[in-house]
Order: structure tokens, then C-alpha cells, then sequence
């Protein structure tokens, strides 16, 4: 049996109830109760919240951190989630997702996003049989070469693979917004689905040349560092930072998740958002801001220049 299907009637009742009882103070905006999704690769759709994995999901075999996490990522579809991000950087956090996949199924929302990365791991083939085995699936929807390490050869690898459907779409990463240069070469030159760079209310330098360039070429992005590793969030907490009265009349914003990720999810090429947690409470907040309404164009600017004079 295709595990894919073996909760999808399940999940879909479970994120009703979860809706209501994990939403209760939170307006829905959208009309349909869904988050909302963006295109890419054509007419395919994904959530523009998603969820990383870097550092929360590295819990060894600890079997009670292994049932929370496994908590984590049932609200995570239950609530609309689809792409989940990792890495075989990220210690055990393939294995974490295939402990928790294992026990739920595999949803018809997943979009399972992985990387290669150095020789060490093995060729990319190598390693993309490797993380399946841990992942716990078939097939992966997209493979990153994770920092571009050893592109060139990655990528030709990759393109065979993707080409013989053993993998869905390709890309490549950076963060921090080291490589921007190679990075924009890479998207020129290259024939890549999926571009993932770090991009934030603090970080934007996206916005120069990468985000034009994949819209230009209609490639997917994911933000990764959306908090920039929690830091903007925490400092706005820590220092009981105020919301400004307009950013609920204007785009919604309820909470600080909602002003940090609607104006990185808002931006025309961006597809997705991958904030990482560990609390259900602060998953609830990130999938939030993935409800309409949307800032605009100057709403975004104002946001900006509000979150800079802080």
C-alpha cells in the first residue's frame, strides 16, 4: 500500500478540529480556510509557509523528543503545511522525519525538499538513496545542492536523476547571503527548478539581482532564516516590541510571525517561507501569517523602514 494515502482522510479531519482549537483567538482571512499557495514549476501549487528542520529536528533517538517532533510535523499538515526542508548537515533530522513519517503516513500535502552536499556523503545518487532510506519515502519532490558544494558535478548528476524520475525538481542553496555572484551565475546558466536563499526583513539583498532574475526565469524560491535564526523574533519579544496599530488594518498581522513572514511571503518571487520550531504554539503563529490578507507593495516598504527604526 502507498503510505501517501494512508492518513489523507485522517489529516484532512484532524486539521478542521486543529483549525478551530489550535486557532482560537486567531481571525481566518481566508475565505476557504487554507493557507495560501503560489505557483510554481507551472501550475503547481505550494503553501507559502513551510518548515525547516535545521537544529530542532537534530534529537538523536531520545524516544520522547522523537514523539514531539512527530507532533510538530502532524499539526504542521493538519494546519495546510506542505514543504519540509532538511539536510544531511542537519545531524539526525532525516531520520527524525522518517520516525514521524513512518507513524503518520505520508499526506498528499508533502513536499519533501532535501540536499546534497560534499563528496564525503557519497555521489549524489549515493546520497539521495541514502536519505530516502531515512526519510522514509519513495520518491523526493526536490533535491537542493546544499551551498552549492561541488556543483557543477551535483547538478549534472541531479538532472539525470530528475530526468529519469527518480526525483521530482532541482536546485541549489546559500545562505547568510554568502555567493551571491556564483549564485546569480548558477541561475543564468543553469536549468534549475528551485532556487533557496536567505531572505528576511533585515536580509534583502535578494531583492537586487536573485529575486528579479527568478521571477525572470520562473524559478520556485524558499526563504530560509525567515527569523534570521530566531533572532528578530526574540529581539522584538525580549524587548516587548509593540506591533504597530497599522499592520493589522493593512495586512492582518496579529502577531510578530505574522509582520516577519507575511512581508517575506508577500514578495512577488517568493514561493515559500521555512521557519523551524519546536513548539506547537509557535508553529500555530508561523502557519498564521500564511493566511490572506497580504501586504502590499508600500505596505511592505512601510514595514520595512518601521522594523529598521526599531
Amino acid at each position: 500500500m502507498n503510505n501517501r494515502f494512508t492518513r489523507r482522510k485522517s489529516l484532512k479531519l484532524i486539521g478542521a478540529g486543529l483549525a478551530a482549537t489550535l486557532l482560537p483567538s486567531m481571525p481566518i482571512f481566508a475565505a476557504s480556510n487554507e493557507l495560501l499557495h503560489k505557483t510554481y514549476s507551472g501550475d503547481k501549487k505550494l503553501p507559502v509557509i513551510g518548515m525547516g528542520t535545521w537544529r530542532t529536528f537534530n534529537v538523536g533517538s531520545d524516544p520522547k523528543l522523537l514523539d514531539a517532533r512527530t507532533e510538530v510535523v502532524e499539526t504542521f499538515f493538519a494546519l495546510g503545511g506542505g514543504l519540509i526542508d532538511s539536510s544531511p548537515m542537519y545531524g539526525s533530522a532525516p531520520d527524525v522525519m522518517g520516525y514521524a513519517l513512518q507513524k503518520l503516513g505520508l499526506p498528499d500535502s508533502l513536499f519533501s525538499a532535501e540536499k546534497v552536499w560534499s563528496p564525503a556523503g557519497g555521489s549524489a545518487s549515493e546520497q539521495v538513496a541514502n536519505l530516502q532510506d531515512r526519510w522514509n519515502v519513495e520518491q523526493f519532490d526536490l533535491v537542493q545542492v546544499h551551498n552549492l558544494t561541488d556543483w557543477r558535478e551535483h547538478l549534472a548528476a541531479l538532472r539525470e536523476m530528475k530526468a529519469e524520475g527518480k526525483i521530482r525538481h532541482i536546485g541549489i542553496t546559500t545562505s547568510h547571503g554568502r555567493r551571491h555572484q556564483e549564485f546569480e551565475q548558477i541561475m543564468t546558466s543553469e536549468d534549475i527548478d528551485f532556487i533557496q536563499l536567505t531572505y528576511n526583513i533585515t536580509h534583502r539583498e535578494a531583492e537586487n539581482r536573485l529575486l528579479p532574475l527568478a521571477q525572470e526565469k520562473g524559478i520556485a524560491v524558499i526563504a530560509n532564516r525567515p527569523y534570521d535564526g530566531g533572532s528578530l523574533i526574540k529581539g522584538v519579544k525580549r524587548r516587548d516590541e509593540p506591533l504597530p496599530e497599522w499592520a493589522k488594518a493593512e495586512c492582518g498581522c496579529t502577531t510578530w510571525a505574522d509582520f516577519l513572514l507575511k512581508f517575506i511571503v508577500s514578495h512577488p518571487a517568493l514561493t515559500c517561507a521555512i521557519p523551524a520550531t519546536t513548539k506547537i504554539e509557535h508553529l500555530r503563529e508561523n502557519m498564521h501569517a500564511g493566511f490572506s490578507p497580504m501586504p502590499s507593495a508600500s505596505t511592505r516598504q512601510k514595514m520595512a523602514n518601521y522594523f529598521e527604526s526599531l
